[in-house]
């Protein structure tokens, strides 16, 4: 079975199960902190997916990073997650439970990519320009920064994207030179 429909099925799962018992939010956060230790730690990720660390050790690693802060119900998420021998799949099924969450509580993803950090009162802006576009209340804006952007933004919304960058812009005007639109062609 695909790594995706492994995710989406137990990501399901455990959203309709926190929402069942109330505790959405902390699970959300227990899936997030997931998430944030994958980023900053690839030898986690490495670990869950090697098949020469046996389930247990893998269960001992997991109940050890969770065990102060996560919720008992992501406790035995976890369980048995590694009972199934299927530790691998734990940070796409964060994934597949925060894009689920989002889609539960009504917030829009975005990802914007500048050329420098921006400020507050720009995040603003793009938030505006998201809510206008995507017709949600809630935005949850990812921020990237790219210096061969040249300048200028790009922005992404679902499966659409707003170009607006100086090195895209350039590279169009190349293609239009290549173009002799003034020569006849016989």
């Amino acid at each position: 079975m695909s790594e995706f429909r492994v995710a989406s099925r137990y990501a399901k799962s455990l959203l309709e199960l926190a929402v069942e018992k109330g505790i959405l939010d902390q699970v959300h956060q227990d899936m997030n902190q997931l998430l944030e230790l994958e980023a900053a730690h690839p030898e986690l990720a490495a670990m869950l997916k090697s098949p020469i660390v046996s389930s247990e050790k893998k269960l001992t690693v997991l109940e050890a990073i969770f065990k102060s802060s996560a919720s008992e119900l992501t406790l035995t998420f976890v369980k048995l997650v590694s009972q199934k021998g299927r530790e691998s799949f734990l940070p796409a099924m964060a994934r597949e439970f925060h894009r689920q969450y989002n889609i539960q509580m009504g917030i829009q993803l975005a990802e914007v990519t500048t050329t420098f950090p921006i400020d507050a009162a720009l995040r603003k802006q793009f938030v505006d320009i998201v809510k206008d576009i995507s017709g949600k209340e809630s935005v949850e804006l990812i921020e990237k920064v790219n210096a061969k952007l040249i300048g200028g933004f790009v922005l992404k919304v679902d499966d659409r994207q707003y170009d607006e960058s100086i090195h895209s812009k350039l590279r169009k005007l190349r293609l239009d030179f290549t173009q002799n639109l003034y020569e006849k062609k016989f």
